[in-house]
């Protein structure tokens, strides 16, 4: 029997680095490696799931874009978040955010292609770039594990099609600022190239505020990724959005039509009613998020441990010693190695912190113990 061929594509990228871990650890494990909220989804949203496949309107296909209503919440988000003005056309609900990212760098690159990537990034960057056929090329942070605009300008060639960038950050916690942003947009303009935004952060900021390219965009440069999975708690619902100007929008749709054809319809109309109804969550969310990164800090600080002041998302990602995260996965409780965020992430860890505060707790009195035991 002939042996199995792959695409080169695929051996190209390897597994999942965040998954491997989770594989290593014990059933009984602190897990500080899931990006997942750790609330229910909002009840309205579950409801109106509910609703729909009880009347029937959830069995078949939606149009490929998405349901209207859903795509107008979608529209009204924009204009009351960022005043912005989006046609309901230029709205494709994709499965997540993941497949909204993969719809807007299948759309706008290929072979011999160059996309940047901030370095540490999250996974799916580099992977999904890799898997177009283009080349991902690293853009290290800053110090405070900020975008620069700086750098990613410098690192432009002729090859350059596109640029990712995140705010608030996977897997940094880091926020950009207004002035940044403003910079992203400029980039994109002036060099021609496509700034892919990763938003699904946009309502966990503690400190500065959330902005997007979009805002600033003159030149129709700027495609928007989104998802109402850490927005609203709703990761296992699976549904996101990408939204751009009609001519890229009508690319992406030409793949979302053969590769997911619609996101799944209870999913539509469980983000209809999340974006909708009551949004007591997001300060609840935001307000649970900023207690625990400052327990977090605290223990940090107590234990040696140097980090970056995450200012969104629920991440810190703290300098660590050798050998500190195999002692922690020892000991039981799981982080992440910063190398699976790219190269530049050698000698940090991410840590989540969407879990609660008793095993925040617990966690760092292990962490105390596995410091002692590699820097000893």
């Amino acid at each position: 029997m002939a042996s199995p061929t792959f695409s080169d594509r695929i051996e190209r990228i390897p597994a999942s680095g965040i998954r491997e871990v989770f594989d290593a650890a014990g059933e009984d494990a602190i897990n500080l490696g899931l990006g997942q909220p750790d609330f229910p989804a909002p009840n309205h949203a579950r409801e109106a799931a509910v609703e729909a496949i009880r009347a029937g309107r959830a069995d078949g296909y939606t149009p490929n874009r998405g349901i209207k209503p859903l795509r107008e919440a979608i529209v009204a988000k924009h204009e009351r978040d960022q005043g912005v003005e989006i046609d309901t056309d230029d709205v494709i609900a994709t499965a997540g955010g993941s497949e909204a990212l993969h719809l807007a760098l299948e759309a706008h690159v290929g072979d011999g292609d160059e996309v940047l990537v901030p370095d540490p990034g999250f996974v799916s960057y580099a992977a999904l770039t890799t898997l177009t056929g283009a080349e991902p090329v690293s853009v290290p942070l800053r110090e405070d594990l900020t975008i620069d605009p700086a750098a990613i300008e410098d690192a432009i060639t002729e090859d350059t099609r596109a640029f990712i960038v995140n705010s608030p950050a996977n897997p940094t916690g880091a926020v950009a600022s207004p002035e940044d942003v403003e910079e992203f947009a400029r980039i994109a303009r002036e060099h021609d190239v496509l700034c892919i935004s990763d938003e699904v952060y946009e309502y966990t900021v503690f400190e500065g505020e959330h902005r997007s390219p979009m805002e600033f965009d003159a030149g129709g440069n700027v495609v928007v990724v989104h998802s109402v999975s850490k927005l609203y708690s709703m990761t296992g619902w699976r549904l996101g959005w990408v939204t751009a100007e009609s001519e890229r929008i009508d690319r992406m749709l030409r793949i979302h039509q053969y590769v997911q054809a619609c996101a799944s319809a209870p999913a539509q109309f469980a983000a209809e009613a999340a974006l909708t109804g009551d949004q007591s969550i997001v300060e609840e969310m935001t307000a649970s998020f900023e207690r625990r990164r400052d327990l977090l800090l605290d223990g940090f600080a107590e234990i040696g441990l140097e980090c970056a002041t995450p200012s969104g998302a629920f991440y810190a990602m703290p300098k660590v010693p050798d050998g500190f995260i195999e002692e922690c996965l020892d000991r039981g409780v799981v982080i992440v190695p910063g190398e699976a965020f790219g190269d530049h992430g050698e000698g940090y860890a991410r840590i989540s912190y969407a879990t609660d505060e008793a095993e925040l707790e617990e966690a760092l009195s292990v962490m105390g113990a596995a410091y002692d035991a590699v820097v000893e």
